[in-house]
């Protein structure tokens, strides 16, 4: 597939030439591209790397925050993460950054299932809670993602009225209610702490029905820890949250109550990049729909999945 281009232009022929540029003795190596991605393109090299290629980001802070504090956090860290290994400089046949790193086998969520619930549960809150440990002075600033639920009002009203009518059907009720619980919630008045800052069902794999890896940090940041805490509705099957606060071990009735809110929050961006994806709008993602309405029924209690 040495011809194999995507809609922004990056062809394996290019980066097999940029890796003989700039890392020859990677740029004989089996090169495929890999599906998803939108503000980066993942391209598997070989078994053990992939290249993580700026796409739609425009900004090259991510991948240099990723460079510099994911081989820091990995060793910390109970399952894979993607770890900068080689990098790639802008040139003027690619004016953006690339980066060579190890590759986290499994399945994107989106495209995979966790059938192992409990097991799920208990990963994820070991994870989380050796990540979230105050971060240092000069760690990423938050990106708008740990901002409080009150400040993202605008981001939830937009989301909610783009939404098609029958987009999420009933799950949609009791939106509101919890929305305005989490806005109401007291803020984080702990230190910083590491936060991976974008948990969704593309940005974990799974093997053999297990939770098997994190990737995408393109939004670390010090911040609160309800953002990831999120993750217990949005990513865990139907009754795992429980688990998983109990597990945690460390969060208090305002962290859940912020957490539930960013939950539908992020559950109402996966429902409309689903409905976008099925539109055939540019980003859209269509697997992302079906994900978004489970989640969201999740944090609602509605039903299980």
């Amino acid at each position: 597939m040495t011809g194999s281009q995507d809609e922004t232009g990056i062809a394996a022929d290019l980066l097999r030439d940029l890796l003989s540029e700039q890392h020859p003795d990677l740029a004989e190596l089996p090169l495929r591209e890999v599906q998803g991605g939108w503000g980066n393109q993942m391209w598997r090299l070989g078994d053990q790397l992939a290249v993580r290629v700026q796409r739609m980001d425009t900004d090259p802070a991510s991948q240099l925050e990723e460079r510099r504090w994911l081989p820091v956090l990995a060793p910390r860290l109970p399952l894979p993460i993607p770890v900068p290994v080689r990098d790639g400089a802008p040139c003027e046949r690619f004016p953006k950054l690339w980066t060579v790193m190890t590759w986290v086998p499994g399945v994107p969520l989106d495209r995979g299932s966790i059938t192992r619930g409990e097991h799920a549960a208990d990963v994820l809150a070991a994870f989380l809670r050796a990540l979230h440990v105050p971060a240092p002075a000069d760690a990423p600033v938050d990106t708008g993602r740990g901002a409080h639920p009150r400040d993202c009002a605008d981001g939830f009203e937009h989301f909610l009225t783009s939404l098609d009518a029958d987009a999420a059907g009933a799950a949609l009720a009791g939106v509101r209610a919890v929305w305005d619980d989490a806005v109401a919630a007291p803020a984080w008045q702990g230190p910083p702490v590491w936060v991976h800052g974008d948990l969704h069902p593309a940005n974990v794999v799974v093997a053999d029905g297990m939770l098997s890896g994190v990737v995408d940090f393109g939004d670390l940041f010090a911040g609160d820890p309800a953002v990831d805490l999120a993750a217990a509705w949005v990513l865990l099957p139907a009754g795992g949250a429980a688990r998983f606060f109990t597990a945690y071990g460390q969060a208090d009735e305002a962290m859940i109550r912020r957490a539930r809110g960013l939950a539908v929050l992020k559950s109402l961006f996966l429902l409309l990049m689903g409905q976008n994806g099925e539109r055939g709008l540019p980003g859209g993602k269509p697997a992302w729909g079906p994900a978004g309405r489970r989640a969201l029924h999740r944090v609602l209690g509605q039903h299980p999945d």
